[in-house]
């Protein structure tokens, strides 16, 4: 079975290379960090969350290479694996996008653990925003599948509606993107207000969305089935029997 997304070189170097030198990285904090690294931030950038120098200097990798693997395993198990060859460019833009993140976050979480002063709480919902941003610009391109994009029962029940859906999807995470990246410039009301905001245009606005265009879809098919040839939802074999009674009728005496 061939592969639909054509792995090669230029597909993949990015990707192996961050892996490899955040390998290296880690072997480089390893023996530097202190019993307790901070690996947590909560919304305020106060570190409360800990993990041993194993645990803070390997986890990242280790599950950046999880993600690479499974992005290249995916599109051999989706049922629609034959949809991903019209955009694999995108779909290798996402795994390096991630993996990218990822990389970025780790080398952020690791010199905050050497005790240097890098404000991680500050710099994550930057970073997250402009992941946000750069998914957004990615998710128009993306082709039904069962594993990547946005996923509703009425997006994989339509071909328009998923195309619809993700046109808008691709404005809305930019949208929420700047809004996740404005929290770290706010007070903790702030942040709470443009949270909650860049979530309910994503989790509430996006599946509410594809399901209107699902039920506007199916709503004008039955409109224009139920037309049919005699009008007012009967076909016209319908309306040819109630014309001629008199068919019926000796239908009727013949089964007496």
């Amino acid at each position: 079975m061939s592969n639909p997304i054509k792995p090669n070189f230029k597909s993949e170097w990015f990707a192996v290379a961050l892996i490899i030198l955040a390998v290296i990285a880690g072997l480089y904090f390893y023996p530097l960090f202190p019993a307790r690294v901070p690996t947590h931030w909560n919304i305020e950038g106060q570190a409360n969350g800990y993990g041993t120098p194993f645990v803070a200097a390997f986890l990242l990798p280790i599950m950046m290479a999880a993600l690479y693997l499974l992005f290249l395993v995916l599109p051999f198990i989706d049922p629609r694996r034959e949809r991903y060859g019209e955009f694999a460019g995108a779909y290798h833009g996402f795994k390096d996008l991630i993996i990218f993140f990822l990389f970025i976050i780790f080398l952020l979480m690791g010199l905050n653990g050497l005790g240097y002063a890098v404000n991680v709480g500050f710099w994550a919902p930057i970073l997250v925003g402009l992941l946000f941003i750069f998914i957004g610009a990615l998710l128009a391109k993306v082709k039904m599948n069962w594993f990547l994009g946005i996923r509703t029962p009425w997006t994989l029940s339509s071909e328009t509606v998923w195309t619809k859906t993700h046109r808008l999807s691709s404005r809305v995470l930019m949208l929420a993107g700047v809004l996740l990246g404005l929290t770290a410039f706010f007070n903790l009301a702030g942040k709470i207000v443009f949270f909650v905001l860049a979530l309910a245009l994503i989790v509430l606005g996006l599946p509410l969305y594809s399901y209107v265009l699902y039920a506007r879809e199916k709503k004008g098919k039955g409109v224009k089935d139920g037309g049919g040839q005699g009008g007012g939802g009967k076909t016209g074999n319908d309306v040819a029997a109630i014309a001629r009674p008199e068919a019926i009728e000796g239908k009727d005496e013949k089964r007496d």
